[in-house]
């Protein structure tokens, strides 16, 4: 039986939820929730999901939110390779530790980097101050270099030989900033050779596919007045 999976490809945690299901074949069906016409603040949706994010699962009657929990969920049910989410105790705390750091690290420093270098600017139509700018984006550099000295450090992928979850949700990450214009990995040789390798293992097409959305967002058609207005109330936060 298909899960159900509410999902908008601009958002980097549904690009690793809809790149893993679809690269170990897991029946689903996609629900498009397209946050830039705030269809997650929709009735239909908080019935779904009450935090009004996605990505969000459901299952028969059973809902679920928030992207790790759905990747190790999948993950499980439909008994997916072991270098997914492995077994083995200090393996499996490898991916665990990673997916507790990115969290309040990468993920909230590469949204900021989107939102200010694309989204207010060009989409809102905001000014985002050259000095603000500037200290997100050196945040952004402090955390790649975590990423490599950490985590990926001289292995294939971030915890091990194979690919993991936490591969995906790292490279949706950072594909986030690619798609601000940040060259990320012109000038990180280990991360662009780790970066191959995972779009290698998850397939060039599926890769491409899961980000095509957000590789154009800069040509997504002109927002309508009150959400764009709702949208800068809202969002306010991601220019601290």
């Amino acid at each position: 039986m298909a899960v159900e999976l509410y999902l908008d490809l601009l958002s980097q945690p549904c690009r690793a939820v809809y790149i893993f299901a679809k690269k170990n074949g897991i029946p689903f069906q996609q629900h498009t929730v397209t946050l830039f016409k705030g269809e997650h603040y929709t009735d239909s949706f908080g019935q779904i999901n009450p935090l009004r994010k996605v990505p969000a699962l459901k299952d028969g009657d059973f809902t679920l939110a928030e992207s790790v929990a759905i990747l190790l969920y999948l993950s499980r049910k439909f008994k997916t390779p072991d270098h997914w989410y492995p077994q083995d105790l200090q393996a499996r705390a490898r991916v665990d530790e990673y997916l507790s750091w990115q969290h309040t690290a990468l993920r909230n420093c590469c949204t900021r980097v989107m939102w200010q270098k694309m989204i207010f600017p060009v989409v809102l139509g905001q000014p985002v101050s050259q000095e603000r700018l500037a200290a997100t984006l050196a945040e952004l550099d402090s955390c790649l270099q975590l990423l490599e000295d950490k985590f990926l450090r001289d292995q294939a992928f971030l915890t091990g030989s194979q690919i993991s979850v936490a591969d995906l949700m790292a490279i949706t990450e950072l594909m986030h900033t690619v798609s601000a214009g940040c060259q990320v990995f012109e000038s990180r040789p280990k991360l662009a050779a780790w970066r191959q390798r995972v779009e290698t293992a998850v397939g060039e097409d599926l890769f491409q596919e899961a980000h095509a959305a957000v590789l154009n967002v800069k040509d997504i058609p002109p927002l309508d007045p009150t959400m764009k207005a709702n949208l800068k109330a809202s969002t306010q936060s991601l220019l601290q």
